[in-house]
Formats: structure tokens, C-alpha cells, sequence
């Protein structure tokens, strides 16, 4: 009799574990809001990303303006892919985003006011629960399942963009800390003195060298105080972007690629000293200023073994990101939607 109640005990959880999971809504929306775009996309349970789009993240002051023409444009595309009402949940990767408290606490590269109920306010307008993380934890969390980390415990995520973010994975767990803020390797300082103003606040900071806007910022010095010829001089000061850089050193131009030389000097020494606290088996690299290939890469390696502990020395790989630049952080953010609890009718 024991036995038998204890069957259909069995019997009567697993059915409703079957129906909970049969009756789950088929999509997440992943969305991930840079200083630049907001991409946002609709992804399957396999990981797949049904289909993406973005709008521009500092088109509007208001940040109320900026959720509702977010809502539009998704609203668009769940509705050209039939996925209107198939929500599960939405997860959002956004800079400073704090997982436990669904706000960001302060923006850096973008002039909304905070703290900011993020989380809170998308759910609103979509009537979606909604979990939200730093936007470089979100990309580490689409690196880990469907990228260049697949199989990997111990890694960094490091994304080169706007500004310089990073996710940590230690024994396969995100590091988020006691209050949600751990891993802002970014704002490692690498200057003590005379250091370059950061968006933080402070001064010296990694962001301020090795971010899209600190190579342009290099550039610009680089051009202030040296007199060797260079193409970068065609373009007005203040209106050089890394991408100039980039299409100088290209086609030959020596001061452009100096100023990869040091950069890549700079990552490599906060690479050294980002391997001696969590020992990673790689260090994950993603975004724009990426896929400078060698002009980065070659000095990056070679100042970071130069300036490795000598426990670590050739232990400690530097790869490139597998994942499309619009799906890595759209895959991560989205990872959280499946965590949120079924959504209300209106999704």
C-alpha cells in the first residue's frame, strides 16, 4: 500500500512537472542595451535566434520615450514572426545592471537618470517579468553555451565597445558578489598617475584606454604632441573614431598602428593581473575593437605574458568571440528570460 501511494505520488508530480513544462510559452526576448544600440531579439529553447532588430539607445533624453519606442519596434517584430502572446519572459544585459534589484545603479555612457527601476519598467510595459545583468555578464553567458567558452569553467568575458565591460565565470558560476556589482574590470585602475578622466568618475581607468572612445582619445593625443606624418590628420580632431585607427593602420599608417601597440600593451598588463585572481583557462574577447586582429592581438599576447605571474605563464589562453556580435548578448540576456516566472495574460 506504501509502495503504491508513493507511485502514484510519483506519478502525479512528474505530470505536472510534464504539463508545466509543455504549457511553458515557447520564446524569450533578449535584449541588450548598449551605449550606442539597443539590439534586441526572439530566441527558441535550443538557443536559436528566431529574429533580431535594434534601435538607436541615445535617440531619446527620456527614458520613458525610449521604452515605448523599444516596445514598438518589438512589438513588430514578435508580430512578423508570429510570436505575439509566446513569450516566456524578456531578459535584458544592460551596463551596471544589478541581477538581485532590477536597477541600474549608474550609467556611464549613457545620460539617463538613476537609479534606474529598469527591470521594473519594461516589465510594466510589456506586461513580461523581466531579469536584467551587467550587459558583459550577458554576453559571458551566450559565450558559455554557444560560443567560444562551450565546455569552459573558468573564464573571462571581456567586451571592447563604447566602453570596456566583463563578465567572470568561476567553477561555472557568473560572479556577481555580495550585491550584484562583482566584475567591473573595467574600471580597473591602470594609471595611478596623471591618469584620463573615466565616464566613472575616476581617473586611470582601463575603460579610458582600451574602449573604442579611449583609442580615439589616443589617437587624438598621439597626434597632439608628435610630428611624424599621418593620414589621421586629414580628419578633425574631435571627429576621429577607432575606426579611423583602424583603416590607417591598414593601409600602413605607423602612428595608427602605435596606437594599437599601446593599447594592446595596456590589456595585456590588466590581463596579467586579472589571471592571478581567478586563474581563468581563457580570456574571451568580444565587440568592436576585437576584430582588429594582429594590430591588437600581437601586442595584447605578448605584453600579457611578458607581464605574467610566473605561475601563469603560457597557461592562459586569449580567444576571439564565436558568436555573431548582435546574438552573443541578445543569447545571454535572453538565458535570464527563462528564469522568470510564467508571464501575465496581456504577453
Amino acid at each position: 500500500m506504501i509502495i503504491r501511494k508513493k507511485c502514484v505520488s510519483l506519478c502525479v508530480a512528474f505530470t505536472i512537472i510534464s504539463y508545466k513544462f509543455q504549457s511553458m510559452k515557447p520564446y524569450v526576448l533578449g535584449i541588450d542595451i548598449g551605449g550606442t544600440n539597443t539590439v534586441f531579439g526572439i530566441v527558441d529553447a535550443r538557443g536559436v535566434v528566431i529574429a533580431s532588430s535594434s534601435i538607436k539607445t541615445l535617440k531619446h533624453a527620456d527614458v520613458n520615450d525610449y521604452i515605448d519606442e523599444l516596445y514598438d519596434n518589438v512589438m513588430r517584430l514578435l508580430e512578423a514572426n508570429d510570436a505575439v502572446g509566446k513569450v516566456h519572459g524578456i531578459g535584458i544585459g544592460a551596463p551596471n545592471a544589478n541581477y538581485y534589484t532590477g536597477m541600474i545603479e549608474k550609467f556611464v555612457n549613457i545620460p539617463w537618470p538613476t537609479p534606474l527601476p529598469l527591470a521594473q519598467m519594461v516589465s510594466d510595459k510589456f506586461g513580461i517579468p523581466v531579469a536584467i545583468t551587467n550587459d558583459a555578464n550577458a554576453a559571458a553567458i551566450g559565450e558559455m553555451t554557444y560560443g567560444a567558452a562551450r565546455g569552459m569553467k573558468n573564464f573571462i568575458m571581456i567586451t571592447l565597445g563604447t566602453g570596456v565591460g566583463s563578465g567572470i565565470v568561476i567553477n561555472g558560476q557568473l560572479v556577481y558578489g555580495h550585491d550584484g556589482f562583482a566584475g567591473e574590470l573595467g574600471h580597473t585602475i591602470m594609471k595611478r598617475n596623471n591618469g584620463r578622466l573615466c565616464g566613472c568618475g575616476r581617473t586611470g581607468c582601463l575603460e579610458a584606454y582600451c574602449s573604442a572612445t579611449g583609442v580615439a582619445r589616443t589617437a587624438r593625443e598621439f597626434l597632439e604632441i608628435r610630428t611624424e606624418p599621418s593620414t589621421l590628420r586629414n580628419i578633425p580632431m574631435e571627429a576621429i573614431t577607432s575606426k579611423d585607427v583602424y583603416d590607417a593602420a591598414v593601409n600602413g599608417d605607423k602612428l595608427a598602428s602605435e596606437i594599437f601597440e599601446y593599447t594592446g600593451n595596456i590589456l595585456g598588463e590588466a590581463f596579467a593581473d586579472f589571471t592571478v585572481f581567478s586563474s581563468p583557462e581563457a580570456i574571451i574577447l568580444f565587440g568592436g575593437l576585437a576584430k582588429s586582429g594582429d594590430l591588437l592581438m600581437r601586442p595584447l599576447k605578448e605584453s600579457m605574458e611578458r607581464n605574467m605571474m610566473s605561475t601563469f605563464k603560457g597557461k592562459v589562453k586569449v580567444l576571439l568571440s564565436e558568436l555573431k556580435e548582435a546574438d552573443a548578448a541578445v543569447l545571454g540576456a535572453s538565458a535570464l528570460g527563462w528564469e522568470a516566472k510564467p508571464s501575465s495574460p496581456q504577453a
